[in-house]
């Protein structure tokens, strides 16, 4: 795994080695192990490279025969030997051993068809030194970042956004209307950031830029629309053949020139990716875990349980409060959005334990709740449309408390109040975003504590209608009710949040590479001919999964009951040892100094939770305004150039620039 950046300017100046080596060391972190450039009067492009494949030959950039083409890559293609030898056939000379030179041999073979026979999670760019053209693209699911900026003739690109704040030309300013965005989705729409004027790439897409400007197209989506290859009742054909792929899936994500291990949360789904390395691959296996000292959120027992089963070589430790909150700073700065939870910050202390260990890629179960119906949300959907056939029913809401028994204050609730809570647009049932329409308009509440100068500028925005207006509603309203949410979780939830804040940033902040079995292309598209009763069952989730790993893991796991992944926020902010840092930015003259959020709010939701009278949404609302206020006072109050030389870099060039 990598870092990249890059310059072009369509006029042939203001592209320099300085500039470029600030940008790359802002992010060294992402390739500690050695670093490239490659520059010329109208381009240059860097790498840094954390050697995974092809330890001795595989440095970047790479050209071509003729050097007329340069990439720079980060990420994995799983499906390289294959691919290599396939171009091998076509008469494709090789200089390396690596899956970067495969990616730039099948552009040159394949042009921007490249991208459907590449299995894997990727964000590259190529730089044509004889049409002057750059062409980038990003993987399938959006599991590798990359941003972009055009100020005038230059265009700026990197897989972190700080790394483009290091160019002289770009100045950082928060997005308001990305704020209203992440407070209502956990995430911005792509390609929105929070950052004015600086655009990511969605998932699924490539860009090219020349003279002419730049252009953006779309080479895969998430879709729901083939008819079901799998009938209702059919369970054990789908189970064989969704073994055969996932299984195919682990042995591509075990290659690797250094050893890999695997992440062990203590559900179905790390088990299951837990229990096919094992199967796959007969060396001893090492897996990590981590833990809570609060006994709410600890799953340690079940971590240790699997560990035994399936008799790995475990390591696991459990984080407090006070370094959930110690630590918290450290996260948002590589999110570099807001987070309404912190449970990014047990995966940045785990992938930094990991890294202690000497483990430079793991393996995790992220995917199997998104694309097997996992999550409770599509469960909630279903309570919802069962309960909207009958308003009025007092027993039907009930059912949404068995949902979710780690949250003690819904347990109390009678069916007046879970009413009251879980019945907005009840009956707006042909909505397609009805699945989520609840949890949007819940956490759209957070935009209420910022200032009203900032509401009044966005009084006429709409984050939810604004994303309404942009779904194709005769291809989507085909589809299942389960596919629709599916889909939104996927695309929204999953990419912007789950994959990123949650995994790319915190293993990569460590210099971690996390691989994904269950995102696996193949895998995807055929979770998305499953028949919905293979997936959800009832209320059972992940049906086929469960089925499939009969026997293969301990019942205790196969059987128990869904626990969202969560970490404490108030204990952490606001408990006994908390650092002075929370208070600081959470005081009067932070806020008002910042000018993000309205101080009397605040300080009301301060009190509120000292005092222990705390709902989920007064937590989620916690860590989203300190989130917010850490995010302007490192990039924007805070921020200093980074002035990293990277004296060891590796510097190529076509022409008399370097003279």
């Amino acid at each position: 795994m990598c870092g990249i950046a890059g310059i072009f300017n369509t006029q042939g100046t203001n592209v320099t080695v300085d500039v470029l080596k600030n940008m790359m060391g802002r992010i060294r972190y992402r390739g500690p192990d050695e670093s490239g450039m490659y520059i010329d009067e109208y381009a240059g492009i860097g790498n840094l490279r954390l050697s995974i494949i092809d330890l001795s030959t595989g440095q970047q950039p790479i050209s071509n025969n003729d050097n007329s083409l340069w990439i720079v890559y980060n990420g994995e293609v799983f499906n390289y030997i294959e691919l290599r030898q396939t171009l091998l056939k076509k008469g494709v000379n090789f200089k390396t051993d690596s899956d970067t030179e495969v990616i730039l041999k099948c552009y040159e073979v394949y042009g921007e068809d490249c991208l459907k026979y590449l299995n894997g999670q990727f964000a590259f760019a190529i730089w044509n030194s004889e049409k002057k053209e750059l062409f980038m693209a990003r993987d399938r699911l959006g599991i590798r970042p990359l941003f972009y900026t055009q100020n005038k003739n230059t265009f700026v690109f990197a897989s972190e956004m700080k790394s483009i704040l290091e160019h002289p030309s770009v100045e950082p300013k928060l997005d308001t209307q990305a704020l209203m965005q992440v407070f209502t989705f956990w995430t911005t729409l792509s390609p929105k950031t929070c950052f004015t004027g600086i655009s990511e790439l969605p998932p699924g897409h490539y860009l090219k830029v020349n003279h002419n400007g730049i252009s953006i197209n779309k080479y895969w989506s998430l879709d729901f629309s083939n008819d079901y290859d799998y009938q209702k009742g059919d369970i054990n054909k789908a189970s064989e053949a969704f073994e055969e792929l996932f299984e195919d899936s682990v042995r591509l994500r075990l290659r690797a020139d250094v050893p890999v291990a695997a992440y062990l949360s203590g559900g179905i789904d790390s088990s299951a990716t837990t229990y096919f390395i094992k199967k796959v691959a007969k060396d001893l296996l090492q897996t990590f875990s981590i833990g809570f000292v609060e006994k709410d959120f600890d799953e340690t027992i079940y971590q240790q349980e699997v560990s035994e089963y399936l008799k790995t070589q475990h390591t696991g430790f459990k984080c407090t409060n006070q370094e959930i909150a110690e630590s918290f700073s450290d996260v948002v700065w590589h999110t570099e959005i807001p987070v309404l939870r912190t449970a990014p910050t047990p995966m940045y202390l785990l992938s930094k334990k990991v890294r202690e260990n000497n483990i430079k890629v793991v393996i995790t179960g992220e995917g199997a709740d998104e694309m097997l119906g996992g999550y409770n949300i599509f469960k909630e959907m279903y309570i919802r449309r069962f309960w909207s056939r009958q308003p009025d029913s007092i027993l039907r809401p009930l059912l949404l408390k068995k949902l979710y028994p780690y949250i003690p204050s819904l347990q109390s609730q009678n069916g007046k109040m879970l009413k009251f809570f879980f019945g907005y647009k009840l009956g707006d049932v042909d909505l397609p975003y009805y699945s989520h329409i609840l949890r949007w308009n819940n956490s759209s509440k957070i935009a209420g504590y910022l200032n009203k100068d900032i509401l009044s500028v966005n009084s006429g925005y709409d984050p939810i209608l604004d994303f309404a207006g942009s779904l194709d509603l005769l291809h989507i309203n085909k589809w299942h009710d389960l596919a629709k949410a599916q889909w939104l979780e996927s695309t929204i939830f999953m990419s912007g949040y789950l994959l990123s804040s949650q995994g790319d940033r915190m293993a990569m902040a460590n210099s971690v590479e996390g691989r994904y079995p269950f995102l696996d292309h193949r895998v995807v598209e055929f979770t998305t001919r499953l028949h919905p009763d293979l997936k959800l069952n009832g209320l059972n989730e992940k049906y086929l999964l469960k089925h499939t790993m009969q026997g293969r893991i301990p019942d205790s796991v196969l059987k128990r009951s869904k626990q969202a992944y969560r970490a404490p926020i108030s204990a952490s902010f606001l408990g006994k040892g908390a650092p002075e840092y929370i208070s600081e930015l959470l005081g009067k003259d932070k806020i008002v100094e910042y000018g993000l959020f309205d101080n009397n709010k605040v300080d009301v939701l301060l009190k509120k939770l000292k005092n222990l009278q705390q709902t989920e949404l007064d937590n989620m609302a916690l860590a989203a305004i300190l989130s917010t206020q850490l995010l302007y006072h490192k990039f924007i109050k805070g921020y200093s150039p980074a002035q990293n030389e990277l004296n060891d870099c590796r510097i190529l060039s076509n022409s008399d620039v370097l003279k």
